[in-house]
């Protein structure tokens, strides 16, 4: 499954407006514009391009609470994701549910989550409720490393195997659940052993390597749409540039470590194989680089100019009509 020149270069223009969204996301926060909590996709940018690539735009996708990237890659428009981290009436969970909890039922993206694991089992409904429909559709469910030590994962994962159900789990190995390593978390290192017990294949992937990730999860999707097929696993090793979220102090790893690891920065590694391949130009990815400044920009400010809800209000959107 290869991406066409056009693709490459749009693939390279939303990685490019993740990590200014989330680049701002973090100003807007140390301003005091968001609340709450915000865990920042910066340095994982290349696993959300590459589920754009892999899938159709109606299969479904969820995710955890490390959200923004993959919702602007399921097409959620940035500003109405931006006024949703500044609470506004006009994001897309009418500013309710904040940074964690980005969604939109038409695109089929289905939220992110703020409990570690506890959307697993929503993804194993989803693809239940389409095998059930007799719909060809397929759930993508993203979690994180820390997922995978939890009750949920065992749950989840077994009865979509024992029922054959057209999910791809990707687990975003970032090596840290919150300030615990993955070696002091997990009795086996390569996450992917844990599929063994499902019955179910799974891989390790490079996470900063688009190409060969659209390659093998684009696959992977054609496989378990296939209704004899059942779910596939991947592990996707990345790595998270900042903390676990903005109060992180991040005493638990070096600074050498994180500037080794920027040396892979999925942005640059793309960027050098376009100008490599004769896709574009430096020249170009700069142009493309004031054009996401200018989107980011306009994102920002709808949503500062859009209004807070009202406190007469608060009861709306609790039930569905």
């Amino acid at each position: 499954m290869s991406l066409t020149p056009e693709q490459r270069l749009e693939a390279y223009h939303l990685m490019r407006t993740i990590r200014r969204f989330e680049e701002r996301c973090a100003e807007l926060y140390s301003a005091g514009d968001i609340g709450g909590f915000l865990h920042l996709y910066i340095g994982q940018e290349a696993l959300a391009a590459a589920v754009k690539y892999a899938t159709r735009p109606d299969d479904n996708v969820i995710t955890a609470y490390r959200d923004h990237g993959i919702a602007l890659a399921k097409g959620l428009e940035a500003g109405r994701l931006m006024a949703e981290m500044l609470g506004r009436t006009t994001g897309v969970s009418k500013g309710r549910g904040g940074s964690m909890h980005l969604a939109d039922v038409e695109k089929r993206m289905w939220g992110g989550w703020a409990i570690v694991g506890g959307h697993l089992p929503l993804a194993t409904g989803l693809a239940l409720a389409d095998d059930y429909n007799g719909d060809d559709r397929v759930t993508i469910c993203l979690m994180g490393d820390g997922s995978t030590n939890i009750g949920y994962f065992h749950e989840a994962l077994n009865m979509a195997g024992v029922w054959k159900l057209p999910v791809v789990w990707i687990i975003e190995n970032n090596e840290y659940g919150m300030g615990t390593s993955v070696k002091r978390a997990s009795a086996v290192e390569e996450l992917t052993e844990k599929a063994r017990a499902y019955n179910m294949p799974a891989k390790r992937i490079d996470g900063n390597d688009l190409q060969g990730m659209v390659q093998e999860i684009g696959e992977a999707v054609e496989h378990v749409r296939d209704p004899e097929n059942g779910p596939v696993l991947f592990e996707a090793v990345t790595y998270r540039f900042r903390g676990h979220s903005m109060g992180d102090p991040e005493r638990y790893r070096t600074k050498e470590e994180i500037t080794e690891a920027q040396r892979r920065d999925p942005i640059f590694l793309w960027a050098e194989k376009l100008i490599e391949d004769g896709v574009a130009t430096q020249e170009a990815l700069d142009h493309i680089g004031t054009q996401v400044e200018e989107e980011v920009a306009a994102a920002v400010k709808f949503a500062k100019e859009s209004p807070l809800p009202e406190l007469e209000d608060l009861y709306d959107h609790v039930y569905a009509d």
